[in-house]
């Protein structure tokens, strides 16, 4: 991938990776489980369901901060480094979308055919309160625009990498 290109993706990633950070850590300071326990009250298994979605979306958070600023060190640099920007990017997609796509508890999905049914692409394993609900959503098109603009690196990038290591190129 040219080098300008590959810059521009890396401020589009840190435009929105910023945008994530913020969003996730205005909602981390601002609810507690007690808070959002009284959107909705199922008892025990509620509980332990908004306990282990805001321990991914904390995972989240982290992977989101480390990534921007990763991504803010190599635009920052006085010359541009293609390949340590295209290294950047790829752990980007494998930390931060694949963190967002793929959470340790498993408190949502996405569902592959939500673009045929009109429906949001995120399917929850239970009904969470209505805030989590929304930061989910709202992070969800975050995610799908980095996940789209970042898709070469998921495999190229890894590929040539493999192949450099083995003497083939």
């Amino acid at each position: 991938m040219p080098t300008e290109q590959t810059k521009q993706l890396c401020v589009l990633t840190r435009e929105k990776l910023r945008e994530a950070k913020v969003q996730l850590e205005k909602f981390l300071n601002y609810h507690s489980v007690p808070q959002l326990l009284d959107e909705q009250a199922d008892g025990r298994e509620r509980e332990q369901y908004i306990c282990e979605f805001l321990g991914d979306l904390r995972h989240l958070s982290v992977a989101c901060e480390l990534g921007y600023e990763k991504v803010s060190l190599v635009l920052r640099r006085s010359k541009f480094n293609h390949d340590f920007a295209e290294k950047v990017l790829s752990e980007i997609v494998h930390s931060c979308i694949y963190n967002f796509y793929y959470p340790r508890n498993e408190v949502y999905e996405e569902d592959g055919r939500y673009c045929y049914t009109k429906h949001d692409a995120i399917k929850f394993r239970q009904e969470p309160p209505e805030a989590l609900r929304q930061i989910t959503l709202s992070l969800s098109k975050i995610f799908e625009t980095l996940r789209d603009e970042l898709e070469y690196y998921e495999t190229d990038y890894i590929t040539r990498i493999r192949m450099q290591k083995s003497g083939t190129k």
